[in-house]
């Protein structure tokens, strides 16, 4: 069986109050899109990797490659207007039956474990999404009112998002509807149950300042 991972570089830096893109900015030392490109690549199941970003930073990007001498092979595809569009452009290069693992640009953090485990599984269920189940309790708001739910049933949803590619190429061809979130999402769509694996806790998405702080502090610690 073959093994890919789709890396979806799209955010802003605006949440990061910076003019740079997140997947940019820096962690130690490099772009925090190096660090996720090699847990992927350094992972047991050593993955084909294909590379979504905006058409507007390729140039910027192959740049960073040769100052940061960064040389692990990967495929650059144009983004779209959606992540939907995005993802599947990635998809579109893919022939053949193969296990496809969709994963965010600013998670720097996926463990080998993680990894692993996401593409076995979906070869063997035909999905595997990673979720920590919410420490927190929770409420949700519908106008004026909140309720409490059951925290026990809410999964605070990551990525990897893994599938067979059979599965993750027909639900790619639907429309694009604003509901859909994730690939999981865009998946369920067509009437197919999700499989949720556990995820991890050091598996962050930078999206804020303080963000970069704990994916350095996680980085050494795992060193």
């Amino acid at each position: 069986m073959k093994y890919y991972a789709i890396i979806v570089g799209g955010g802003s830096g605006s949440r990061m109050q910076s003019e740079t893109p997140k997947q940019f900015m820096l962690l130690n030392g490099k772009p925090i899109l190096m660090h996720t490109i090699e847990a992927f690549y350094y992972s047991d199941l050593k993955p084909e990797i294909i590379l979504v970003l905006n058409i507007d930073y390729h140039i910027f990007w192959e740049n960073l490659c040769i100052k940061y001498k960064f040389s692990v092979p990967h495929t650059l595809v144009k983004g779209g207007l959606q992540r939907f569009n995005s993802v599947k452009n990635g998809i579109n290069l893919i022939k053949g039956k193969a296990i496809i693992a969709i994963h965010d640009a600013v998670r720097p953090l996926p463990s080998n474990k993680l990894i692993t485990r996401s593409f076995i599984a979906a070869e063997a269920t035909g999905n595997a999404i990673a979720a920590l189940k919410s420490k927190d309790s929770v409420r949700q708001q519908n106008g004026n009112l909140s309720k409490s739910l059951n925290r026990d049933q809410i999964y605070l949803v990551q990525t990897p998002q893994t599938f067979k590619s059979e599965i993750l190429s027909k639900a790619y061809k639907q429309d694009y509807r604003n509901e859909f979130t994730d690939d999981a999402s865009v998946v369920e769509r067509m009437g197919i149950s999700i499989n949720i694996i556990e995820g991890e806790s050091q598996n962050i998405k930078i999206t804020f300042p303080e963000d970069i702080l704990l994916a350095e502090f996680l980085l050494n610690r795992n060193k």
